[in-house]
């Protein structure tokens, strides 16, 4: 008798799988109302804002601010290096504290954490490749030395990291790590610890 009523009743589709039958029930009313007008709403919107809207679309606003955000990334770039000749190290502990934070992240696999040297050269000893003065490191950290794998950092380093760095490397300077990379320049240079002193 089970059957038969389920057999008769309209809301029960011929489909069935495992041993379930389908349901045809009838979305509430109030839903079918809610969805054609989010249908309505959506064919009103995209003609006011792809069609009558008279102000810029967002895509439009985003190259704006990304031409505004390259034109001020320029600048400040262009500040940093005309005044890179006049920086000295800092002494300042939180800038050295965020070189060090930055140097273990970014320059440790190739220099090690205490500056000994592995893929790049040590830079605790007398023989620099690349100049020796501060503005010289300022200058190899921001230019990089693709030719030999060190990424040029001024494309994702912003001035005063690369300014911490380069006062947290000055402080390496005359530390004695244990067993350092050999020396790579083999005239020594200089490096004047004496100008952070």
């Amino acid at each position: 008798m089970n059957n038969e009523m389920e057999s008769q009743d309209p809301l029960l589709l011929d489909h069935e799988y495992d041993g379930i039958r389908e349901l045809d029930n009838k979305l509430p009313r109030w839903w079918v109302w809610l969805f054609n007008l989010c249908i309505v709403f959506a064919v009103i919107y995209m003609v006011y804002y792809h069609g009558l809207h008279k102000g810029a679309l967002m895509i439009d606003q985003y190259k704006a601010e990304m031409a505004a955000g390259t034109e001020l990334k320029a600048k400040v770039m262009g500040e940093f290096e005309k005044g890179m000749a006049s920086l000295q190290p800092s002494k300042d502990p939180l800038v050295l504290t965020n070189g060090l934070l930055t140097f273990v992240k970014l320059c440790a696999p190739c220099h090690r954490a205490d500056g000994g040297g592995l893929v790049g050269p040590n830079l605790c000893d007398d023989y620099w490749i690349h100049g020796s003065n501060f503005v010289d490191n300022i200058t190899t950290i921001w230019n990089g030395v693709p030719a030999k794998g060190m990424v040029t950092w001024k494309t994702s380093l912003r001035p005063t990291q690369v300014y911490e760095v380069a006062s947290f490397i000055y402080t390496l300077r005359g530390t004695n790590p244990k067993n350092p990379k050999p020396p790579e320049n083999l005239a020594p240079v200089k490096t004047g610890p004496s100008e952070f002193e």
